[in-house]
């Protein structure tokens, strides 16, 4: 059994027998299987997939997909600890398992019985990696713009556009694609489900990124892509309310796996302030860093509150959900990069070399604050839900 280090003891707070249990499994599994070779996987650019799946041997393939359909069946409030658990060990292979239950979530939620039956085994055993493509080159936080179309024809649909900065892209099997089939604006926006080996779809090469490079981020090419009608998730005009509930789930995810970089982070300072000495003295009795060290785990306490409290709003649907998911986003996150980049200053110069990990850290979590919604959308989002109230 771990012996919980302070920061890492804040995560138990409040929560059942279950969720404890929860929260130790996937611990260790992070600590067993992520943590010793997230440096190197980051250097050498490598996607663990076979480690995606021993995380599927735990059920983390479809942590909300049914228990019927191969699924954990668990809540948003379980899955908020599953993922800042997972981030403790490497937040790069937190957030795309975190992007993976997104669309095997969206399959089980708005997929008909065939498609759950054909698509979600497979998911939830990770023996198929999904992506989530919504982003293009010209629609990023303007989502309702995207220009990707699906045609008509006869029974089927020809899908033609380019998706950008897809998470997991070419090693991904199953794509939750969107496509205007309608006019402009979001009601004209339909999803589909798209298989790596379909005629007419192809990859960009792997883009060269700060950080997040234990997974692969591609374009999506989809060019004259023709898909069966029963490749359509939902109804037709569906798809861009589908894909805002997906990311309302998974913007939860990403703020978790904030707060997971960020408490390790936490951590790594606290042993190594005690390990040091300046002037005679552990550093780690010295009052300002130790002043640095509360703001900093007082901070993270205060956006786990929030990240679980928009969490319980989730499951319980509550008409507020999309704006305390906006708030959990842009909080956690922002505070998560901030408490990394403060505990590289706190390991001095070691905290600028690769070894120690702490600049990995910093890397990975300063991208959280544009995906799934850059933070700047995100305070969109809540104001436009104070000032509704108005009008």
């Amino acid at each position: 059994m771990r012996t919980a280090t302070p920061a890492a003891a804040t995560t138990t707070t409040l929560l059942t027998e279950d969720q404890l249990a929860l929260v130790e499994t996937t611990l260790d599994f992070a600590e067993e299987h992520l943590a010793p070779h997230a440096v190197t996987w980051d250097q050498e650019k490598h996607f663990p997939v076979d480690v995606l799946r021993k995380a599927a041997d735990l059920g983390l393939g479809g942590v909300y997909v049914d228990e019927a359909a191969g699924g954990s069946g668990l809540t948003r409030s379980d899955g908020v600890l599953v993922f800042e658990a997972l981030a403790s060990g490497c937040p790069s292979v937190a957030g795309y398992l975190s992007i993976h239950n997104m669309v095997a979530w969206m399959i089980d939620q708005y997929g008909d019985r065939a498609q759950r039956a054909r698509w979600l085994g497979p998911l939830t055993s990770m023996d198929r990696l999904g992506s989530y493509c919504l982003t293009e080159p010209g629609a990023g936080s303007d989502a309702a713009a995207l220009s990707t179309r699906a045609e008509r024809d006869g029974d089927a649909y020809v899908l033609t556009g380019v998706k950008q900065f897809i998470s997991g892209a070419g090693a991904s099997h199953v794509y939750v694609v969107m496509a205007r089939t309608g006019g402009g604006g979001p009601d004209g926006v339909s999803a589909f489900v798209v298989e790596r080996d379909d005629p007419g779809l192809s990859f960009g090469a792997n883009e060269k990124k700060m950080g997040w490079n234990a997974q692969p981020t591609r374009q999506v090419v989809l060019d004259g892509v023709r898909l069966p009608a029963d490749r359509l998730l939902g109804a037709e005009g569906d798809g861009f309310r589908i894909a805002m509930n997906a990311l309302n789930g998974g913007r939860l995810g990403i703020a978790a796996c904030s707060l997971g970089g960020a408490r390790s982070a936490l951590d790594r300072s606290l042993v190594h302030l005690a390990d040091r000495e300046a002037f005679g003295a552990p550093l780690l009795d010295a009052q300002a860093l130790r002043f640095e060290l509360a703001d900093m785990a007082t901070e993270l306490a205060a956006a786990r509150a929030l990240v679980r409290q928009a969490a319980q709003a989730l499951d319980q649907r509550d008409p507020q959900a999309p704006q305390l998911c906006a708030m959990a986003k842009r909080f956690a996150t922002d505070t998560g990069h901030s408490v990394a980049d403060r505990a590289l200053q706190l390991h001095g110069g070691y905290g600028y070399l690769t070894e120690y990990g702490i600049e990995k850290l910093v890397r990975d979590l300063r991208v959280h604050r544009i995906l799934e919604g850059t933070n700047e959308i995100m305070r969109l989002i809540v104001a436009r839900g104070l000032t509704g109230a108005l009008r």
